[in-house]
């Protein structure tokens, strides 16, 4: 198990997406432990990127894209659901992805507790899928806010919220449009684990 370093980061959101497939997010609160695999992300490319939020420039509210890198960017969304987004690049040069969905790996019954579900007790695929299929699902399960998260260096080792490489490798990775998007909607910047059931779509 190790902890992603800052320079992971310090690169091209589209490398950072394509590399962070198969990696864990953990979530630690008290003495338990949340971990979900990362099956599909999306890459923003900065201020040229018109479906990104730096592409209006610098704002208070967008502050964490400029860097540094490896830090959380949490925004609310349809006035409902948290995204959890990771900024890349270099300092001062926009950047970031979006974690769109993960496969449960620990920490379900708390995920699920989060989510206000009710799992039986042989969870199906299909009630797995409800926890972290998708970005707005992932965030409720992981207790991830924008008050409580957005900025949080996830490559700190004693942040509550970390990227965690286990040595696990994607067999095949595919690409598409990104989704939920009006702008920029042609670019191929959504990566997925090819054929994994925990994919948004």
């Amino acid at each position: 198990m190790k902890l992603l370093p800052r320079n992971f980061y310090l690169r091209d959101p589209r490398e950072v997406a394509r590399d962070l497939l198969g990696k864990l997010l953990v979530r630690r609160e008290g003495k338990t432990q949340l971990a979900g695999r990362i099956v599909e992300i999306e890459a923003y490319l900065g201020i040229d990127d018109p479906a990104a939020h730096s592409a209006a420039g610098r704002t208070a509210r967008n502050e964490v894209l400029f860097g540094p890198p490896g830090h959380a960017y949490v925004y609310f969304i349809y006035g409902v659901h948290y995204c959890l987004n990771v900024s890349c690049m270099p300092e001062g040069d926009a950047g970031c992805v979006l974690i769109r969905a993960l496969q449960p790996i620990t920490g379900t019954e708390q995920m699920a507790h989060n989510r206000k579900m009710k799992l039986s007790a042989h969870p199906t695929q299909r009630e797995l899928r409800q926890l972290t299929s998708g970005p707005g699902r992932l965030s409720q399960a992981f207790a991830i806010t924008r008050p409580r998260d957005n900025g949080k260096d996830v490559t700190a080792r004693k942040s509550d919220l970390q990227v965690i490489a286990d040595g696990f490798s994607p067999d095949h990775i595919a690409l598409s449009k990104r989704i939920g998007i009006t702008k920029a909607t042609d670019a191929p910047l959504r990566f997925v684990i090819a054929g994994n059931a925990f994919i948004s779509r």
